[in-house]
């Protein structure tokens, strides 16, 4: 069985997976899920996407020791997709444990919460790039946002996307899913666990038609020739062609399966009470 172990990872040269699962309870099973991070290392200096949930910054920070020992590019920059905890929460300690950092991303409030830090805030807007030596890390479209606030980062150097709450889904812990990327999760249904993250932290696309932010996402990815995806909350994709289709399903289905589910809750509930 594949576990926490197992990471970090390297998905592409240079790019590294970090991070631990966070168990949500749902229909009446315990579904693991990442909040993750990601190391990306270039020629003259290095990045991290996200800095996990705090519960998990003892484990991130070991992870990124772990690597950061086999290069001699150091930690400089930090890109945070959004305010949300899972996502930046673990910024204090960062700036703690690395003095040298500079912040990026749509950083409009982190002065309030950070005033003695102000000078080291990177404001960045769709398609500002941060150079790492021998690669870009540029700001993305946020096709799929959590926030106002919300902005993609993409590795020029290794065609990685990274979307944040796009492409968000949970993993069967039992089928030793943890630490799998999303082709090796063979028994994983990805319809059902995006629905998962519809409800609970995309609730908005309930609402909406769907098939325009598809549209949408598809285009991106073919404009940016991505060759990797990797998600805060999902299991990292290296077949586009195979899983993409599987994930956009499950964001299309999302709203059905709510509410169909509702709809079966209030009729039970009516036959109950009759």
């Amino acid at each position: 069985m594949t576990n926490i172990s197992s990471l970090p990872r390297e998905l592409a040269p240079g790019v590294f997976w970090l991070g631990d699962c966070l168990e949500q309870p749902f229909k009446g099973k315990i579904y693991h899920a990442y909040n993750a991070a990601f190391l990306v290392i270039g020629s003259k200096s290095s990045l991290l996407v996200e800095t996990g949930h705090p519960k998990d910054f003892p484990l991130i920070e070991k992870q990124m020791s772990e690597v950061l020992s086999n290069t001699k590019a150091p930690l400089r920059h930090l890109f945070l997709t959004h305010q949300e905890t899972p996502h930046s929460g673990g910024l204090g300690r960062m700036l703690r444990r690395f003095p040298e950092l500079t912040i990026h991303g749509d950083i409009s409030d982190y002065h309030l919460a950070f005033p003695e830090y102000a000078d080291i805030l990177r404001p960045m807007e769709v398609g500002d790039s941060i150079d790492l030596g021998d690669r870009l890390f540029v700001a993305a479209e946020p096709v799929v946002r959590d926030m106002r606030t919300s902005l993609w980062g993409f590795d020029a150097g290794e065609k990685v996307l990274f979307p944040g709450d796009g492409f968000a889904y949970s993993h069967y812990h039992w089928d030793g899913h943890c630490g799998q990327i999303a082709e090796e999760a063979e028994s994983l249904d990805l319809k059902d666990v995006s629905a998962v993250f519809a409800e609970r932290a995309l609730y908005w696309t309930m609402f909406v038609d769907m098939n325009i932010y598809v549209e949408r996402m598809y285009t991106l990815l073919d404009e940016l020739g991505v060759k990797v995806i990797a998600p805060t909350h999902g299991l990292p994709v290296l077949d586009l062609e195979t899983t993409v289709p599987l994930a956009m399903e499950g964001l299309l289905s999302g709203r059905d399966l709510i509410f169909s589910d509702r709809a079966t809750m209030s009729s039970n509930h009516k036959e109950a009470v009759v």
